[in-house]
């Protein structure tokens, strides 16, 4: 034996290896899934590698998974011949979790107990240890010529030997793990209980998975447990919908049922297997900042990679499942496959056929698509700011919050609704629905009845900021530029009224100069219905809440223009300023006023007040100067 070294767990698997220890899940079956999953996956590695280095393969060519049972030594066994571990291998794969969101995994898992995560966050391993005492993990990489052996407890620390005793491995490579069964896992070491979790969950794998019981004549010839034909070459009629969800769940590592099942075979140029599905839930990773996708490549069912961002944009990275290429080369590397047309066409024709499955969906099952969309719906809407060719397709079958109802609405229908002298689509972006609907802004479209969207996601004040138009209708903020709503339905007005605007000139001349270093310009609004005033700015302007955001990603140090303070002639108290204009004595407090006013414009927008001391100071000072 040669050098020892003893290692801590990383603080998240620590955590995590509580939870399993110590869980009373009911499904603790699922260890052989994981196991089984991730020497398939040793497996199809290998079976890529060998493209290029047919050598490795040539020793021991036939791939498989098999499990051995020892009643007596209370031990199950899994072992495969594919890829194999060195000793970096050991440390990275199984002494840590190296994924974003690794935290925030561990606390729901602890808080919910919903241990059927743990596949989603590929820490499927360490399910191991809900029915195993110890873990030996004994594996030689293809290629290499040392062995290391890997020992755990499940406590806070892992043991990684060098071993020049080859015979440990049935082959020259691969991963072979000893589990020590506990008591309460007893009904595991049943040959009949296994297999039924093997047919039960990995009939789908294409590696031949045997179960063989100590006790079994050791020339009796075994039967693969599974039928090993990759489940996308089947026929659709002979695949059952236990059977697509359990691949779904192995090759997408996820836990719910597919929302969306897509499964066909393109023919003609070129020639592929699509078998994709949409979650019914998100994904762990949906926000990582890296937006890698999660669909596997095969060519001629041989796996090439996980993560080909040529293959799908970012923003239908939800997708899981498998594409199989008959017309890419076996051994393509990654810089062919970035500008290969076969991959470009093939990316084309899988946005243009998911796009119609969810099209076809927002048609037939309005309420099941609403579940679709409240979990992938801002992934989607990235889309319709980076891809250009296909913004108009995706504008079509996104849904929106707006003023005029609790239902989300597609802009179809926003159209359709419009009255007739109206010729935009007006929305509004904000950090939350509640904060934006009572929005200042929002009061005169909601007396005249004009729907607006609500737009609250973040990346709504970017794809805005690229979409001029839909269908020929402008898409306009309603907090930039001069409003238009008297030209939809106008106000009416009398010469009383038009008199009582002129008397407002001087309280306008007053704010704009009290005012200067904090606003372009003071203008009348017929925006306002309640309130006395709101902050809005230049059609030019970049969007309030896209201004927001940058400077909070410290992509914008200030704000790139001042706004537009805009007040309510028909308000009682911006009536009462004016009069107050008159009085040279009220000059003071009309200021102070004034400034309060655009301090709380500054609130109901989302912001901080400039000077908050100074606001609360001069708000008291109103209130008590109104008492007295």
């Amino acid at each position: 034996m040669a050098k020892s070294e003893k290692l801590e767990f990383q603080t998240e698997v620590s955590q995590l290896l509580k939870l399993m220890i110590n869980s009373v899940y009911s499904e603790k079956e699922v260890f052989v899934r994981e196991l089984v999953s991730n020497a398939s996956d040793a497996c199809d590695k290998l079976r890529y590698l060998a493209t290029t280095k047919e050598k490795l393969l040539q020793s021991d060519p036939d791939l498989k998974i098999q499990i051995e049972i020892d009643k007596k030594e209370n031990q199950i066994t899994i072992t495969d011949n594919g890829i194999g571990m060195n000793r970096d291998d050991l440390v990275n794969n199984l002494g840590t979790i190296a994924r974003s969101g690794t935290a925030q995994f561990i606390k729901e898992a602890t808080e919910t107990k919903d241990l059927s995560l743990i596949g989603q966050f590929g820490v499927g391993f360490y399910s191991a240890f809900m029915v195993a005492s110890d873990l030996t993990v004994i594996t030689r990489k293809a290629g290499e010529k040392k062995l290391w052996i890997w020992k755990s407890d499940g406590e806070s620390n892992f043991t990684i030997d060098e071993s020049d005793d080859l015979e440990q491995l049935n082959s020259n490579r691969g991963t072979k793990i000893i589990l020590s069964i506990t008591k309460e896992g007893k009904e595991y070491l049943e040959k009949t209980r296994i297999e039924e979790i093997i047919r039960k969950y990995s009939d789908h794998i294409s590696i031949p998975i045997f179960v063989r019981d100590t006790k079994d004549k050791e020339d009796e010839k075994l039967e693969a447990i599974n039928s090993a034909l990759a489940l996308w070459t089947r026929p659709k009629n002979k695949i059952t919908k236990e059977q697509y969800k359990e691949f779904y769940n192995h090759v997408g590592q996820m836990f719910d049922d597919p929302w969306l099942t897509s499964h066909y075979k393109a023919e003609g140029q070129i020639e592929y297997t699509v078998l994709n599905f949409i979650p019914s839930t998100k994904p762990f990773d949906l926000y990582d900042p890296a937006r890698e996708n999660r669909l596997k490549l095969y060519v001629k069912k041989v796996f090439i990679t996980d993560n080909c961002p040529e293959l799908i944009p970012p923003y239908l990275r939800f997708l899981r499942g498998v594409i199989d290429s008959e017309d890419l080369p076996l051994n393509i590397s990654r810089e062919m496959l970035q500008n290969n047309p076969v991959v470009k066409k093939i990316r084309n024709a899988l946005v243009r056929r998911t796009i119609g499955d969810l099209k076809k969906k927002l048609a037939n099952d309005r309420s099941s698509y609403e579940e679709f969309w409240s979990n992938f719906g801002p992934v989607i809407k990235e889309g319709i700011y980076e891809d250009t060719e296909k913004k108009d397709t995706l504008l079509e079958i996104a849904l929106f919050k707006n003023s005029n109802s609790s239902k989300l609405i597609t802009l179809d229908e926003y159209i359709e609704a419009m009255g007739k002298k109206q010729n935009d689509i007006y929305f509004i972006t904000g950090d939350s629905y509640n904060n934006v609907i009572n929005n200042p802004s929002l009061e005169g479209y909601k007396s005249r009845g004009i729907n607006v969207l609500i737009l609250d996601d973040a990346v709504d004040s970017f794809w805005t900021s690229a979409t001029p138009n839909f269908k020929e209708k402008n898409i306009k903020s309603i907090t930039k530029g001069v409003d238009d709503l008297d030209s939809i339905s106008k106000k009416k007005t009398d010469d009383k009224n038009k008199k009582e605007d002129k008397s407002l000139e001087p309280l306008i001349v007053l704010l704009k100069d009290k005012l200067k270093d904090k606003v372009k310009d003071v203008r009348t609004s017929s925006r306002l219905t309640e309130s006395p005033v709101c902050l809005v700015v230049d059609e030019s302007a970049m969007d309030p809440q896209l201004e927001k955001i940058l400077q909070q990603h410290n992509q914008l140090q200030q704000a790139a223009s001042l706004k537009i303070l805009e007040i309510n002639p028909d308000h009682k108290l911006i009536k009462k300023l004016a009069k107050m204009c008159k009085d040279k004595a009220s000059i003071g407090d009309i200021e102070n006023i004034g400034i309060l006013l655009y301090e709380q414009s500054m609130i109901l927008d989302g912001e901080k007040p400039s000077d908050p001391v100074n606001f609360s100071k001069k708000l008291i000072d109103t209130i008590s100067a109104s008492l007295s």
